[in-house]
């Protein structure tokens, strides 16, 4: 399978978006942490943007990688920054907002992109009409802001699904109590399998996409939504 150049420079704006992306999720996760009383990622030196802290050789570079080539959402995950929920001030309630301010910092970096583009549309199109920005440079911005918008938003909703470890998880584990609470955590070793028969074999054998229906719903509806009349 042969790649133009264009195609080959949008899959490294992808991946690139992706990573970075990625590393301030872990980064949110790490900051909420030490505002509810655990330095643990402080200590850890993980409360940082620099790549060399979080970047997981698999899931950060070779997965989003793939799924660019392949086609169709694209997501990563950082190396999950260290916590200990036995440092929280209120550790049943903590663990809930470290875990959902991951996919908050996805929504307002999406929020973010959306406003950029739109505050700079109208300047960016004045200049290719005007001759002032080549058009390959115009397409290069609303490519990478578009894009930026977008991984954010699947990176937001993938990690709400409410299968461990993903963290979407705490929020169902956070009105769990007893065998309720323990058996949903044993569910995590079987996470891997169920996610490849979802993202795989579903799609491929019986032409059923679930994963792709709910990322439509939830990050192409709001996608659509912050971008309309563009």
């Amino acid at each position: 399978m042969g790649y133009s150049v264009d195609r080959l420079i949008s899959i490294a704006v992808t991946v690139l978006l992706v990573m970075f992306s990625a590393i301030v999720h872990e980064v949110a996760h790490g900051w909420a942490a030490l505002r509810c009383g655990d330095a643990t990622a402080k200590e850890a030196g993980r409360l940082t943007l620099d790549p060399r802290a979080h970047l997981d050789g698999f899931g950060s570079v070779l997965l989003p990688l793939v799924m660019a080539l392949i086609g169709g959402p694209v997501f990563a995950f950082a190396k999950p920054v260290p916590y200990n929920p036995y440092r929280l001030r209120h550790p049943r309630r903590d663990e809930l907002i470290v875990a959902l301010a991951g996919p908050a910092s996805n929504l307002l970096q999406a929020l973010l992109g959306a406003l950029v583009l739109r505050l700079a549309w109208d300047p960016i199109m004045g200049a290719a009409i005007s001759g002032g920005l080549p058009l390959e440079v115009v397409s290069l911005l609303i490519d990478v802001l578009t894009t930026y918008v977008s991984v954010n938003l699947v990176l937001c909703f993938f990690n709400l699904i409410p299968l461990p470890p993903l963290d979407g998880s705490k929020v169902v584990l956070f009105f769990l109590t007893g065998e309720a609470r323990a058996a949903y955590y044993r569910l995590e070793q079987y996470a891997m399998p169920i996610l490849i028969v979802v993202l795989y074999v579903l799609p491929s054998l019986l032409r059923f996409d679930p994963l792709g229906i709910y990322l439509g719903w939830t990050a192409g509806g709001i996608y659509n939504l912050l971008l309309t009349g563009l």
